[in-house]
């Protein structure tokens, strides 16, 4: 910073495309401070550090933080300062301040360049991390989810038409994916190939690094994408394109394009979000089936490592959260389309739960104990589609707190699950009806209620999604989205119930066209230590409803012990007898 004469630098955890999850020569962030977390800015002076990450992280970063001499700020709350308010505290206004270029977005350059000095450098950090990992390359290969990209690109070129756009500069990994039907493995847990994408209404051109694969399917892919108008170019020659578009008028979405390439640009920009995530959320009727289909047997690889657990405990074998998280790694792996999990799973058991994206240890993890509660959060990426599933277990005895909270927030789940809404309406406006059981109880949650999920694509998924932030973006029919409602108690314990849903018809009135939630996630919901007596008549037909639903599409692909098992599990509960039947 001296040597550059800079009075602060900020680095942004994201990689030049704003991937949720950067490949590791983009992780920046936990490369300088230690900080695990998937959102985490960092801000660097001559005699100070800080952090800023939201609720999901609060805990986790002041663990990591602890001993660096980094400040943690807490973002997305009442008071927050910015880090474009701190750095005015401390190195005052006009100051140098330097940035990644590659990885920050126009907004937050724009934000830091009203009050700064900026000096834009790509790869800041790479002078100092010497063992900095190369970019990633991984086969590419293609998919038929229903739609051609023939198709998909006609559709795209008539929205440049209609904005009398000559083309479009796409960065998003998951938005390149879709269009071209490709899918690679640059980035763990995400099927996506490193590259850009633009697209004209002539012609359209891919930029990856494109060294020779030994795989023949990847080669295939390229002379594919080739021979139906999709030009494979070096990934680092987009620059120079944007130099060479002078007289053209070009679509960018100023969200997720970096700084460093958008300073290449010299032509007429239209500025708009990229019509792709929307189209892309509303999944076809193919994509439907396929996501139906590999629900079922996630659920079946979840109700087999479920029934194996309660044995383990039950025998009081000792299981760590890491061997139970590769035991259902295990279970998962071995279902036909399986490509790799859609996250790191979250295995936490009692206090490692209260943290909402614990990052669970391979080596000294905690033992499971047969009393209390454990959680795991964990999904798969198949061919057929993408999974999310929590669930909370009680491994034996439970506190009254933890038997009441379980149920209010299940409860806070089923609600939100049986809501019917119009067409139209955005997931803030629902959001409330899977707290209002917990606010009852002066309870509640830092998270978003439900994200969307891709086909074979990304976990995470906008643009719809149900949080209490305000967005404008509406549930449409085809959308698959999360409901994970949940608890935290810090140093005690953490709940989460977890489905992903189908949002479809719900039919038509006077009143206008109305929307509802078709489970997809195929798993039961653990009843042994319900208190029924906070559920209302509804809520326990809802549960029963689906508990019949599991095991009607689960049990034929398990085997006999864990089916009768299974059959136990879903057993209907009554608040006349309290019935159990998990013995």
């Amino acid at each position: 910073m001296r040597s550059a004469d800079l009075d602060a630098v900020v680095i942004y955890s994201t990689d030049p495309h704003f991937s949720e999850y950067p490949a590791a020569r983009w992780k920046q962030v936990e490369w300088l401070c230690g900080f695990s977390g998937e959102a985490g800015d960092l801000a660097i002076t001559l005699d100070d550090a800080g952090l800023w990450t939201d609720s999901r992280y609060f805990i986790q970063a002041e663990r990591q933080l602890a001993g660096t001499g980094v400040s943690l700020h807490k973002s997305r709350i009442p008071g927050a300062q910015s880090i474009e308010d701190w750095l005015l505290k401390e190195i005052g206004e006009g100051a140098r301040v330097g940035v990644d270029s590659l990885c920050t977005s126009i907004a937050c350059f724009r934000a830091l360049e009203e009050n700064f000095e900026l000096a834009g450098i790509p790869d800041l950090l790479s002078p100092l991390w010497e063992d900095r990992p190369a970019i990633p390359q991984s086969p590419v290969y293609s998919i038929n989810p229903g739609e051609s990209r023939e198709e998909k690109l006609d559709w795209l070129r008539a929205i440049l038409a209609d904005k009398s756009c000559d083309y479009i500069l796409l960065s998003e990994l998951d938005q390149i994916a879709w269009l071209l039907n490709i899918r690679a493995s640059d980035i763990e847990y995400n099927p996506l190939l490193i590259s850009y994408l633009l697209v004209g209404q002539e012609d359209a051109k891919l930029y990856v690094l494109k060294d020779e694969y030994d795989d023949s399917l990847s080669e295939y892919s390229f002379e594919m994408l080739q021979s139906e108008g999709v030009e494979v170019l070096p990934y680092e020659e987009v620059s120079l394109e944007l130099l060479s578009l002078e007289g053209a008028k070009l679509w960018i979405d100023d969200s997720s394009l970096n700084a460093e390439l958008y300073s290449t640009i010299h032509c007429e920009i239209y500025t708009a979000p990229s019509p792709i995530p929307e189209r892309k959320a509303v999944k076809n009727p193919l994509e439907i089936e396929n996501i139906k289909e590999a629900h079922i047997r996630d659920g079946a690889a979840m109700e087999n490592f479920l029934y194996w657990l309660e044995n383990k405990i039950l025998s009081g074998e000792k299981i760590s959260e890491w061997d139970a998280a590769c035991k259902l790694g295990e279970f998962r792996s071995q279902i036909e389309d399986y490509v790799e999990d859609s996250f790191e799973t979250i295995s936490a058991y009692g206090p490692s739960a209260a943290l909402p994206h614990y990052h669970t240890p391979s080596c000294d993890a905690p033992l499971l104990e047969p009393r209390g509660l454990y959680l795991n959060d964990s999904g798969g990426q198949f061919s057929s589609g993408t999974t999310d599933i929590t669930r909370t277990i009680p491994l034996g005895e439970c506190s009254p707190e933890q038997r009441r909270e379980y149920t209010l927030v299940l409860k806070a789940h089923i609600d939100l699950a049986a809501a019917i809404f119009p067409v139209g309406t955005p997931g803030c406006r629902i959001d409330a009806a899977a707290r209002l059981p917990l606010w009852k109880h002066r309870l509640d949650f830092g998270h978003g209620t439900g994200h969307g999920v891709g086909y074979f694509l990304g976990v995470h998924e906008g643009p719809a999604q149900i949080r209490q932030n305000l967005g404008a973006a509406p549930l449409r029919k085809g959308m698959v989205s999360s409901i994970e409602p949940g608890i935290y108690r810090e140093g005690l314990f953490g709940i989460r119930h977890e489905n992903l849903y189908l949002v479809e018809d719900a039919g038509s009135s006077e009143f206008g066209d109305f929307l509802s939630f078709e489970a997809l996630t195929m798993c039961h919901f653990d009843t042994s230590i319900l208190e029924l007596d906070l559920f209302e008549d509804w809520e326990i037909d809802w549960l029963n409803s689906y508990h019949q639903r599991v095991l009607d599409n689960v049990g034929p692909l398990l085997g006999e012990a864990e089916l009768e098992w299974l059959k136990r599990k879903t057993a209907p509960v009554s608040k006349s007898n309290n019935t159990k039947n998990n013995d």
